[in-house]
């Protein structure tokens, strides 16, 4: 085959009985070699599909057709024998006959095969991510991002949104987490920041009248990773003037409807439900509570307060909660396994898990003793039958719902509760204005200091800030956070007093905030928005538990990339130039 003659006519992919008889070229990589007597079998495969190509002995030992090894085959479409075809390929109806075999590019022996059931350490697999991502799986991962980021742009253009790109390089700013820093060649001691989000900026262009926003933005957060976390990140952020909270959300709605319907053919009802943050807590433990599962939590109080048992009434009457669920006795679990539930709750900061097998006659379990003639009145608040188990957590607020909505969310897991395929979207609103740290006594903003309060006074002249409602909201879908938003602060002596409550001065708010203080003098509309984490929204709607196998080459858990060796040491010279020096220690490697 002549260099010329090399450049595919279809796909790997794309061969269907209507086909048979045609004069084809395919290119691809190697992904299988069978020696039939004589006759050899090899699969090709692209990122569209698998071909099943037939060689004649001559023809298939002229060329090396090692496993990764990039061929341009050249042949006749040919049907396969009904006995032969395979139903589990697009492909299975016919197979390519091979005139011609040219190797564009030798493999080596890959570290691992190139198929979807893979059993190799997470580490190699990033190491050579290149390879990795050649499985089908992980190219459909790619492709899936694509087409749902594509549904969503075409969304947000269909409800006259403007895209609007906004800096990469820019000020440190407090806004929950460590900025990257970028040290300035030219400006000597001074460091850009690389942008947590686009907060200020799509806020300033609310002032500059662009009225609709969005854009797909890249996004930097130096803090410890989860399954659902990596330092760089992409989400769709969005801003609208002349808004309330129910404006955002049903423009979200009407976006989510046609992504999910354009990209996955999927039917979203709407209106997505809401749930206050207090409700959220109360129920589910958490400000993201998966709602396919029952297990509801409930707070007994009221019993526990006159209960003989002083670990229960301890905790109340030093403000603290006691909380409960109910496990229908139809899911037994053994002694055993109600140890595991304690040392599940512990990692969440609970002193211990109290139990007791339900019975209005007594029951069974260490809290058996303690209950006594309450046994009927505690069922009833648990709803609960004979038979139940109850378990309960007596803790500070913070602690009891936290590790109890944990807890809760094990269980759902572990008893089989969760419905497969269903997407649960909600609404969780007026979040808390402020976080207190009990450690270090301080106050931080539980979203970010540019977001509205219930209450325009801020609470008076001496506010109890633990109780300040915000006009922050969150997406939630089957107990991930997918996205965050609120109203936010238009006028600049609202914004100011929320910068003194969190104890930033008037000199620190004029260093750090003083262009988006003086965009905000210049006239600035009421404006709300909401930014959505693609990385997370994607991967749930392809059905993974984690972002890394959405995003092409993503980082480990120490925020490492394997692959490229990064973060790596900079010679002495060129961190001159951007007048740094290292003060970390030698590596003694």
């Amino acid at each position: 085959m002549t260099a010329a003659g090399w450049k595919r006519t279809h796909s790997c992919g794309e061969l269907r009985p209507e086909h048979v008889g045609r004069e084809v070229t395919l290119n691809g990589w190697v992904d299988a070699r069978r020696d039939h007597g004589g006759i050899y079998f090899l699969d090709l495969r692209d990122r569209y599909g698998v071909t099943q190509v037939t060689l004649e002995e001559s023809l298939a030992d002229s060329v090396a057709l090692s496993p990764e090894t990039v061929l341009s085959v050249r042949g006749q479409v040919r049907a396969r024998d009904e006995r032969n075809v395979n139903p589990d390929r697009a492909t299975g109806a016919i197979e390519l006959q091979a005139t011609s075999v040219q190797v564009l590019s030798p493999a080596r022996v890959p570290p691992f095969e190139i198929r979807d059931d893979l059993d190799t350490a997470v580490e190699i697999r990033l190491r050579h991510r290149y390879l990795d991502l050649r499985r089908p799986s992980m190219l459909g991962n790619l492709v899936h991002r694509a087409r749902f980021v594509s549904a969503m742009r075409r969304a947000f253009d269909a409800e006259g949104f403007v895209e609007v790109e906004t800096p990469v390089l820019t000020k440190a700013t407090p806004e929950g987490a460590r900025d990257y820093l970028v040290p300035s060649r030219v400006h000597a001691g001074k460091f850009y920041a690389l942008p947590q989000s686009p907060q200020i900026f799509k806020q300033l262009l609310m002032c500059a009248g662009v009225d609709r926003y969005y854009q797909v933005a890249r996004c930097f957060r130096d803090e410890d990773l989860r399954a659902d976390r990596q330092p760089e990140f992409t989400q769709l952020d969005m801003e609208m003037s002349f808004v309330e909270e129910e404006d955002v959300f049903e423009a979200w709605e009407r976006v989510l409807v046609a992504t999910l319907r354009d990209a996955l053919g999927y039917e979203l009802p709407v209106p997505i439900p809401r749930l206050r943050y207090d409700e959220a807590i109360e129920r589910f433990g958490l400000d993201k509570p998966d709602t396919r599962f029952g297990l509801e939590l409930v707070r007994v109080d009221e019993w526990a307060a006159s209960s003989d048992f002083k670990v229960f009434s301890g905790a109340v009457a030093s403000g603290g909660h006691v909380v409960g669920l109910r496990v229908p006795g139809e899911h037994e679990l053994s002694r055993k396994e109600v140890q595991a539930l304690e040392a599940h709750v512990k990692e969440y900061g609970a002193k211990g898990l109290a139990w007791w097998k339900a019975a209005r006659e007594g029951g069974a379990g260490p809290l058996a003793r303690f209950v006594g003639d309450g046994a009927g009145d505690l069922m009833e608040r648990l709803g609960a039958a004979d038979g139940d188990l109850l378990l309960f957590v007596a803790d500070r607020a913070s602690v009891a719902f936290r590790a109890m909505g944990e807890l809760r969310n094990l269980l759902g897991r572990k008893l089989g509760l969760i419905p497969e395929g269903q997407w649960n979207f909600l609404w969780v609103t007026h979040f808390p204005m402020f976080d207190h740290d009990e450690e270090s006594g301080t106050w931080s903003p539980s979203h970010h200091p540019f977001t509205a309060p219930e209450d325009p006074d801020l609470g008076g002249d001496d506010p109890d800030l633990g109780s300040l409602r915000s006009r922050a909201y969150d997406l939630v879908l089957n107990g991930w956070e997918l996205g965050s938003g609120s109203v936010r602060i238009h006028d600049p002596a609202i914004q100011q007093r929320v910068f003194r409550l969190l104890g930033i001065s008037e000199e620190e708010q004029r260093a750090k905030f003083g262009f988006l203080l003086e965009g905000l003098s210049f006239g600035a509309p009421p404006h709300a928005g909401f930014a959505l984490g693609l990385d997370r929204v994607t991967a749930l709607t392809r059905g993974l538990d984690s972002i890394r196998d959405m995003i092409a080459f993503p980082k480990t858990t120490s925020a490492a990339d394997l692959m490229c060796e990064a973060p790596s040491e900079v010679p002495g010279d060129l961190l001159a130039e951007v007048h740094v020096r290292s003060i970390a220690p030698a590596d003694p490697a």
